[in-house]
Formats: C-alpha cells, sequence, structure tokens
C-alpha cells in the first residue's frame, strides 16, 4: 500500500448528502458505514448517522464521518481543499467547479487571475472551502 494524504471531514448530520453531492462531483467508489452498522454505542436517534465513508476517485481519496452530539464539533474555518491542474486538465478541473458551485457562495470566480492561471474560491453548500487552479498554458 502506497502512503497517501487525504482529506478527512467532519460534519454532524449531514455526511451522507455530502459524500452522495461529491460522488456527483467526482465520480468513484463512495462506500459509507452507519453507526449501527459498525456496532458504535451512539444514541438511538444517532445510529443511522454516518461512522466513516469514503470517496475513491483516480485524483482523490475523500473521507467524512459525522459527529455524535455527544461529542464537540466546530465547522471547519480555517482550512481549503485544493483542485490543480494544467491547461490539460481544464475541462475536467471546470466540471469540477461547475459541480461544486451548486448551492455554493462563489467567493472568487473561475476566472484568469494576475499571476497568470485561471482560479476561483468557493464554499460548497455544506461549507467546505474550495480552491481551483488550472495553469496557464506555458511560456
Amino acid at each position: 500500500m502506497t502512503t497517501r494524504l487525504n482529506p478527512y471531514l467532519n460534519f454532524r448530520d449531514s455526511t451522507r448528502d455530502a459524500m452522495t453531492f461529491y460522488q456527483s462531483v467526482f465520480g468513484g467508489e463512495l462506500t459509507i458505514s452507519s453507526f449501527k452498522e459498525a456496532g458504535m454505542p451512539v444514541e438511538a436517534a444517532e445510529q443511522d448517522l454516518i461512522m466513516h465513508s469514503q470517496l475513491e476517485t483516480p485524483i482523490l481519496l475523500l473521507m467524512c464521518s459525522d459527529v455524535p452530539s455527544h461529542m464537540e464539533w466546530t465547522p471547519n474555518t480555517n482550512g481549503s481543499i485544493s483542485l490543480s491542474g494544467g491547461s490539460e486538465d481544464e475541462a475536467e478541473l471546470r466540471g469540477f467547479w461547475d459541480g461544486l458551485a451548486d448551492g455554493a457562495t462563489i467567493t472568487a470566480p473561475l476566472e484568469k487571475a494576475p499571476w497568470g492561471d485561471t482560479f476561483g474560491m468557493l464554499v460548497d453548500k455544506f461549507g467546505v472551502r474550495w480552491l481551483v487552479n488550472i495553469a496557464g498554458s506555458p511560456a
């Protein structure tokens, strides 16, 4: 197995919806395990929340879980997930941008940046911050 660094996001009770959305944007194989399926002790009302999920694509391994109500949780406000590639990846990256933009707050439109790349930022409908950078053609 190869060592990989991958994002692991936490939500209060929207992991299933978030991961289904991300699968619609990125494709890939989604696996989901509830607290009940994993045999984890949580309140009865939280048995169907997600203990662990992962979306595996050729470019991304994204993991997420719901945080049970008895545990402290603060929405993420200090980080972003960055998607980047070259001009040969532009169609794919624009497709990801368009998918993530559904219901999102666009904080910087995907457009030509002063440094020559095409760049945009958004906060998706689940509160996750995304950066998309398409490197300009080499001079």
